[in-house]
């Protein structure tokens, strides 16, 4: 790989990395707000996670056009074969279900409760790398998951303590159960995402990331959509309307920025994934709870303890961790190949 092009992955990635923090960090918030200020339907909140992916399609329409000046009449719409269109597809049926599955967490419990339980994402994330795509982890990888899961460890210690006021044991328990069946579902999605990647039959390009990352998002909106169906959310949305505290103007506004700020999450998820690892963006999601975290007591004035600040450090010193250790191996890569060992020549024995 030259210069030039490994410069260009690493302002991409770092691109999906700003992208993936203002969808983690924007969404939990705006769901909970949603749910804050009368807010009830939980099949609504998963389907604004997914049904953003028009903004995609009219980004590729673009593109589509631009390259049709550049490369001829011959440029074909989509880059993805009907392989890696089955495969996004389905996984976007288990995007769907893991988006029903997290807006429990900010339906029924507090922002830094329910960040504290995703965080076991990384967990899994980490046992279904090393099982479906063969992750390699070095001693800096696994410091850097041991220190992330520790300082959600901690966070646990105090969680209960969060309960909201006037909510039963049994909507607590649901909410807590249902988070960490969510992290278990990005755990096992962020790899599969990768193994898309690695059986694609072509050179993966941005435009095809774009186009994976629609057709999980329309998939997905297509599962949360028969939910809202059978549930009767449609019929509800002008009902919460009327009744929602901050008016029925802002309703519907928390619903939009809801559905674009997801966007977001999704966008940086596939692209991390790419240009990075599936490890790399559980990492980066860990990281980011604590920050969600600090946000929910500061917007929504949740409580603050010692354990929270711990958790943050942690997080922090985890991910320090992880980057030094990238940055060793790649300074270790790069003497390789500016230093090759040279190969024994062969010597050929005649039979006798």
């Amino acid at each position: 790989m030259d210069n030039q092009s490994s410069r260009w992955r690493k302002f991409i990635l770092v691109l999906n990395c700003i992208t993936l923090g203002i969808g983690y960090c924007g969404g939990p918030l705006i769901s909970r707000l949603y749910f804050l200020h009368g807010g009830q339907r939980i099949w609504l909140s998963s389907w604004l996670a997914c049904i953003g992916w028009p903004i995609i399609l009219i980004v590729l329409i673009i593109a589509y056009f631009f390259r049709l000046k550049t490369q001829g009449s011959n440029t074909n719409f989509f880059y993805i074969t009907r392989q890696e269109f089955t495969s996004s597809a389905a996984l976007g049926i288990l995007v769907g279900l893991a988006g029903y599955l997290y807006a429990w967490g900010p339906a029924k419990l507090p922002v830094s409760t329910s960040t504290v339980i995703y965080a076991a994402q990384l967990g899994f994330t980490v046992v279904f790398a090393f099982l479906i795509v063969k992750q390699k982890l070095t001693a800096y990888s696994v410091n850097a998951v041991v220190l992330l899961i520790v300082g959600a460890g901690t966070l646990a210690l105090r969680a209960e303590c969060d309960r909201p006021e006037g909510e039963s044991t049994k909507q607590y328990v649901l909410g807590f159960v249902m988070t960490l069946l969510a992290a278990a579902s990005t755990g096992l999605a962020l790899p599969l995402l990768e193994l898309i990647y690695i059986k694609a039959k072509k050179n993966v390009t941005y435009i095809m990331i774009l186009e994976i990352q629609m057709i999980l998002n329309i998939f997905g909106s297509a599962f949360c959509t028969v939910g809202m169906i059978v549930n009767k959310d449609f019929q509800a949305i002008s009902r919460e309307a009327n009744q929602f505290e901050l008016g029925k103007s802002k309703y519907y506004l928390v619903l939009v920025w809801s559905a674009i700020i997801w966007q977001f999450s999704t966008l940086g998820i596939v692209g991390v994934v790419q240009y990075g690892s599936s490890l790399l963006c559980g990492i980066l999601i860990a990281l980011l709870l604590p920050l969600t975290e600090l946000l929910g007591l500061i917007l929504y004035h949740e409580t603050f303890q010692v354990t929270k600040g711990l958790a943050i450090f942690l997080s922090l010193w985890g991910f320090v961790s992880y980057f030094y250790g990238e940055m060793k191996q790649s300074k270790k890569n790069k003497k390789k190949e500016e230093n090759p060992i040279p190969q024994t020549e062969m010597v050929q024995t005649s039979p006798v």
